[in-house]
C-alpha cells in the first residue's frame, strides 16, 4: 500500500512544479507586454534609436570639422585682404 504521506508530498511537489511552470509563462507574457508598452511610449515621445543617434553624431562631427576648416580659410583670407588693403594705402 502507498504511504499517504508519500502521496501527499508527491502531490505537493507536482503542484509546486506546475505552479513554477505557469509562473514562468506568466513572466514571459509580462515581459512581452512591458517591452511593447515601453517601445510604444518611447515612440510617442519620439525618442531616437541608439544607432540613429550614433549615425547622426558621426555626421555632425564630420560637419563640425569641415566648418572649422572653412573658418580657418575665411580667417586667413580676411588677413590677406587686410594686408593687401594696407599695402594699397
Amino acid at each position: 500500500m502507498v504511504d499517504p504521506r508519500s502521496k501527499f508530498f508527491n502531490n505537493i511537489a507536482e503542484l509546486i512544479s506546475n505552479t513554477a511552470g505557469a509562473a514562468s509563462g506568466v513572466k514571459k507574457e509580462i515581459d512581452v507586454i512591458v517591452k511593447s508598452q515601453v517601445e510604444k511610449l518611447l515612440n510617442d515621445f519620439e525618442v531616437v534609436q541608439r544607432d540613429e543617434f550614433d549615425a547622426m553624431k558621426e555626421m555632425l562631427i564630420k560637419e563640425r570639422e569641415k566648418n572649422d576648416k572653412l573658418e580657418e580659410k575665411i580667417n586667413s583670407l580676411e588677413k590677406l585682404i587686410k594686408k593687401h588693403n594696407k599695402a594699397i594705402k
